[in-house]
């Protein structure tokens, strides 16, 4: 028989989407002194969010990378292409490509 996961409570879920945005603001001033600390606060994030079932908003969904959950910086360790109806992100620390589609 499989458990049920019940939800967090509202107000729970919206002190974590805080933290979250917090975090990821935190990631992106610390990326220029210290990128690694920049990735913990990434891994931080998505632990609280996947912990209180809250989404990462979507603007900050593509400012890591999916694969190794390193804090990406345009021209530093990502490359952003727009190619056929997708804006294509390559991560430059593990080489993993994400496609995100857009609408022409």
């Amino acid at each position: 028989m499989k458990h049920k996961h019940l939800k967090k409570p509202v107000k729970q879920q919206n002190i974590a989407l805080e933290r979250v945005n917090i975090l990821f603001k935190e990631a992106k001033s610390m990326f220029k002194e210290d990128s690694k600390l920049s990735d913990k606060y990434v891994k931080l994030a998505r632990k609280i969010a996947m912990k209180y079932k809250v989404k990462i908003p979507p603007n900050y969904k593509r400012s890591f990378c999916g694969h190794c959950r390193s804090y990406l910086m345009p021209g530093k360790n990502v490359r952003i292409r727009a190619q056929r109806g997708h804006i294509v992100y390559y991560c430059l620390n593990c080489r993993h490509i994400m496609r995100f589609r857009y609408k022409k």
